[in-house]
């Protein structure tokens, strides 16, 4: 290996596209398990690497020099091959402050609460302390000598204004997990989480929901990149180059999501918006037909409404995991918090907002099969498509002029 990131495991990495789109090496994503650790670092095979969850602690007694700034946090993630001696830099400090300053986070006079115990929590706390914060708290599982458990946190710090989570809960491909109840938080102001993939976790989603100004932690990962990547080569990255960085990144994982009643066009503009925009497209219903291997109306008779609202929060799940694609949901998929959660991970919600006059009622759809229950679906249902949606699409006209507003909003 060259240039590359090693860790226990990696399918949620981003860094071999970050570091193609920065420059113009060979960069390889090779994962580790924690036995095979020590020859991988006594061999010392590459030019230089990053290093992520769990070994940015275990590899420093391989080096022969720390940075200073790796010395004073303890953890180590960029590893320099000169000459056969392992340089180790700490460029998370970089990035989590370029994240927090980006998102006009204030963290001067706060209470800070780190949530995590690993390298990353101990870049949390340096990056903290020297953005002023009044006290900085370690949280973890157990209780150690610099951590207290999420218990105590709950009982004696729940007047924290900001909240830092470096676990990887709520990370690909176990993205349901939140590592803390943000309702506890009342006096929280901020939340950053270290989690990039997906691209909001439940918890920032939550914390959004709440008005809470939160952030993932994609920017911080771009931002560390490119400060590693001046020390892999020997060069320097501008600030507008890590920002068109990100947002490139971003584009390529972001999920167009639509929401509706049935009959409202989701599949049909889905499927248009997937061929003209290069994106997968998933339809939910179909993929608990694939999970089941039977039809809708037939799940409904069969296992009755409860049964199949489960089955259709395990597809969501699944493919809420998935980036770059054009999702169209069941009309009833924003009825539970959590689905719409999920969604909203890696996705822009839409509501296709269809007039009722021009709906239509179907003998395959059981919650809508005649006229009055398809007014029922549509008088219940409206109010929570509009809150949950990040945009409503009018669809009362010409198709063409309704993809073009989506493509629009999505793309700018």
């Amino acid at each position: 290996m060259e240039y590359g990131c090693i860790g226990e495991k990696l399918t949620h990495s981003f860094s071999k596209e970050i570091h193609a789109q920065l420059f113009d090496y060979d960069y390889e994503i090779r994962e580790i398990p924690k036995g095979e650790l020590k020859a991988f670092m006594t061999e010392r095979d590459f030019k230089a690497i990053n290093v992520t969850i769990p070994y940015k602690q275990n590899v420093i007694p391989y080096l022969d020099w720390l940075s200073d700034t790796a010395k004073q946090i303890g953890a180590v993630n960029t590893i320099i091959n000169r000459d056969g001696k392992l340089y180790g830099y700490n460029t998370d400090f970089a990035g989590m402050t370029a994240l927090i300053k980006l998102n006009g986070i204030e963290i001067s006079g706060k209470l800070v609460l780190v949530l995590g115990s690993g390298g990353t929590s101990k870049t949390a706390v340096a990056v903290a302390k020297s953005l002023g914060a009044r006290q900085v708290i370690r949280v973890s599982r157990t209780a150690k000598e610099d951590c207290i458990t999420y218990k105590e946190a709950y009982k004696n710090f729940a007047d924290a204004e900001v909240i830092i989570n470096t676990t990887p809960c709520g990370m690909y491909p176990n993205i349901i997990g939140e590592p803390v109840c943000i309702d506890v938080f009342k006096n929280c102001e901020a939340v950053v989480d270290a989690i990039y993939n997906p691209l909001c976790s439940n918890l920032v989603i939550r914390a959004k929901d709440k008005g809470i100004n939160a952030t993932g932690g994609l920017y911080m990962l771009v931002a560390q990149a490119a400060v590693a990547a001046e020390l892999f080569i020997d060069t320097t990255v501008s600030e507008a180059k890590i920002y068109d960085v990100y947002k490139k990144i971003v584009a390529t994982k972001r999920n167009i999501v639509l929401t509706g009643m049935p009959s409202c066009g989701k599949s049909t503009i889905g499927k248009r918006l997937a061929d003209e925009l290069g994106m997968q497209f998933v339809d939910t219903d179909d993929e608990i037909v694939k999970m089941v291997g039977k039809p809708i109306s037939q799940i409904f008779a069969d296992l009755g409404e409860n049964s199949f609202r489960d089955m259709e929060s395990q597809a969501i799940a699944t493919v809420s995991a998935k980036q770059n694609c054009i999702i169209a949901t069941g009309g009833g998929a924003v009825l539970r918090e959590q689905n719409v959660t999920l969604l909203k991970g890696n996705g822009t919600i839409y509501f296709i907002d269809r007039p009722l006059e021009k709906l239509v009622s179907t003998d395959d759809r059981p919650l809508s099969s005649n006229r009055d229950d398809l007014i029922k679906r549509y008088n219940e249902r409206y109010d929570i498509y509009c809150n949950t949606a990040d945009k409503r699409i009018v669809n009362d006209g010409e198709i063409e002029t309704l993809i073009n507003a989506i493509k629009e909003d999505f793309l700018k």
